[in-house]
């Protein structure tokens, strides 16, 4: 079974994230990391891989700057077979759009039964790219999984939503996104750091790809931010000294603010 899982780098959420001049994610001043949901389809291919045994690979995709290669290498440490990184200056600006054409080009080449993501991404947090990528694949999707299994060429997830549980299932090939809480990420091991040294990554520009560059960047993108602004600086608190009226002050300002 061929498995593909998309990842992405993006600035550390605990880290001072930050927008840069031209109004897109800083992706230079602040450490970038492997996006922590992308973690659990990385875990959820790799089990895939191991139940199905025989010939099974994951080969994890990426697109994004040079830097970008942390979150292929973080992946092939948690056991990927290999990585394929597109990475070409006019995809500065890319919006989720154009992302998910490029993604679609690189994975179709790969001809693969499964396609894997996570449910967002930590920067945008948008989670359209999984259905676009479907929808340009020409592939069933299945969004938001909190399970997976494979039973020949049938595969089954449950969405847990507020009131119930769905059971779907879909043939393969397909795209699934999967939740934080269908696993537990690995943590690369010794072994594995050392072996995701030797295991192979390509490295693929929009030319390689066929993609026109006219068809991404900050120029073709169907949204972007307009403006900025810095979250207000947190305002004192009110402070009450109980002199024995302490709850009858407590309970006026609650009244007050309509919060009882």
């Amino acid at each position: 079974m061929k498995i593909v899982v998309c990842v992405k780098y993006v600035p550390d959420a605990q880290g001072d994230r930050r927008f840069a001049a031209d109004h897109t994610v800083d992706r230079e001043g602040v450490d970038g990391i492997l996006s922590e949901l992308d973690e659990y389809a990385v875990e959820q291919a790799l089990q895939v891989a191991e139940a199905a045994g025989g010939e099974s690979t994951v080969t994890v995709v990426t697109v994004g700057p040079q830097a970008a290669e942390t979150a292929v290498k973080k992946s092939l440490q948690m056991g990927a077979d290999a990585g394929v990184h597109v990475v070409d200056d006019a995809l500065h600006g890319s919006d989720a759009f154009a992302t998910s054409l490029v993604l679609a080009t690189a994975i179709a080449g790969l001809e693969p039964d499964l396609v894997l993501t996570g449910m967002a991404s930590t920067d945008a947090g948008m989670s359209v790219v999984p259905a676009m990528v479907a929808a340009r694949l020409g592939l069933p999707q299945v969004t938001f999984a909190g399970s997976l299994t494979i039973d020949g060429a049938t595969l089954t997830t449950t969405r847990d939503g507020d009131t119930s549980t769905e059971v779907i299932t879909s043939t393969l090939p397909a795209l699934v996104s999967v939740t934080d809480q269908i696993n537990d990420p690995r943590y690369p091991s010794f072994k594995g750091i050392m072996a995701a040294k030797k295991k192979p990554v390509t490295t693929l520009t929009l030319a390689d790809l066929g993609v026109d560059a006219s068809q991404v960047g900050a120029g073709a993108a169907w949204t972007a931010v307009d403006a900025v602004v810095a979250r207000p600086p947190r305002a004192a608190g009110q402070r009450v000294s109980d002199d024995g009226t302490g709850g009858s002050q407590l309970v006026a300002y609650l009244v007050a603010h309509k919060l009882v």
